[in-house]
């Protein structure tokens, strides 16, 4: 299992305490020092079963400055994905977090304590 965090999220550190509580085995990804490659991202996408903007910080500064919010520059589907995938990998702040994938192939974004337990479920 491997959490992908960034330490000065309060959801992360929330996830990580609640890991080490129940003594689940993990590894700790710190997303923006190592920033995951786009194949990276299409990777964890798959497994969550989401799409890029789902998993978008679209409130950010990074993602205003790009102007995610514009529908019609920044479309949300298959002609938009690989652009929406390249930003996240560019900008990885606007990764959403904490994302927990499992041992079992799929992922999680672990912003509450019952994504967590389900993702240490899964192993």
């Amino acid at each position: 299992m491997e959490i992908w965090i960034n330490p000065a999220c309060s959801k992360c550190r929330t996830a990580v305490k609640l890991l080490d509580e129940e003594g689940a085995a993990y590894t700790v990804r710190k997303y923006l020092e190592e920033v995951p490659s786009e194949s990276e991202i299409r990777a964890v996408l798959d497994r969550l079963g989401l799409e890029p903007w789902d998993i978008t910080r679209t409130q950010e500064d990074e993602a205003k400055e790009l102007g995610l919010k514009d529908r019609e520059a920044w479309p949300r589907d298959a002609s938009g994905r690989d652009r929406w995938i390249a930003a996240l990998s560019a900008h990885p702040r606007l990764i959403q977090r904490p994302i927990i994938t499992a041992d079992d192939g799929t992922a999680v974004v672990a912003r509450t304590d019952e994504a967590v337990r389900d993702a240490i479920s899964r192993g």
